[in-house]
């Protein structure tokens, strides 16, 4: 496996950033990496996403993980790439991604639902394929899809929650992708840190238990 990958793994869970305002997602990230998460995945579709990106890796450990989601083209996966990202995301494939993407030492996570969606992001070179959206099917589809291959990595995303999530790593998830639901968003627009921070960890303690 890619050792970005193996990192990213470990981690167990992958907070999924979609957030209204780069404000809000910088604060969201600050209260993840103080709730112990060591790594964020900040989707494109945030304003000034790229620019987040590329502050998270200059001021977080060389150990976090900064992640780049919902690429949809080789062209902005350079670019993340040039951010700082160390893994390029995908909902579906783009081809081409893999092969940049191992070229520049990152891990790549392209998404798929059906059979042979998630085969072609493998043979595309997903490093781990991203089953989107998960909540769609629910566990049993994903462990439908871990039983036909047993040795794709699958990381469900969309539709994980804190209580679902071990359903899922038990059908065969080897890490989750969990979205906004891992922030509590009214806190965070109130100002409270401690209760973001609180209501995030729960997220890693479900793991750790």
């Amino acid at each position: 496996m890619h050792p970005v990958a193996a990192r990213l793994l470990a981690t167990s869970v992958i907070p999924v950033l979609r957030l209204k305002t780069a404000e809000l997602a910088g604060q969201a990230i600050d209260c993840l990496v103080e709730a112990g998460f060591g790594t964020v995945e900040l989707t494109l579709t945030t304003p000034d996403a790229m620019t987040l990106i590329r502050d998270l890796r200059t001021r977080m450990a060389p150990g976090f993980l900064v992640g780049a989601g919902t690429i949809l083209d080789v062209e902005t996966a350079r670019a993340c790439i040039d951010a700082g990202a160390d893994y390029l995301v995908s909902p579906c494939l783009v081809p081409g991604m893999g092969a940049l993407a191992h070229e520049h030492g990152r891990a790549c996570l392209m998404g798929g639902f059906t059979p042979g969606e998630v085969l072609a992001a493998w043979r595309h070179g997903s490093d781990v394929v991203k089953v989107f959206p998960a909540g769609s099917g629910g566990p049993s589809h994903l462990s439908a899809l871990h039983a036909v291959f047993p040795d794709i990595p699958l990381c469900p995303t969309g539709g994980v929650s804190v209580e679902n999530m071990e359903t899922y790593r038990r059908a065969g998830a080897v890490v989750v992708g969990v979205g906004n639901n891992i922030v509590d968003l009214p806190a965070l627009e109130a100002g409270d840190r401690a209760r973001v921070i609180e209501h995030a960890a729960r997220y890693l303690g479900k793991v750790q238990a």
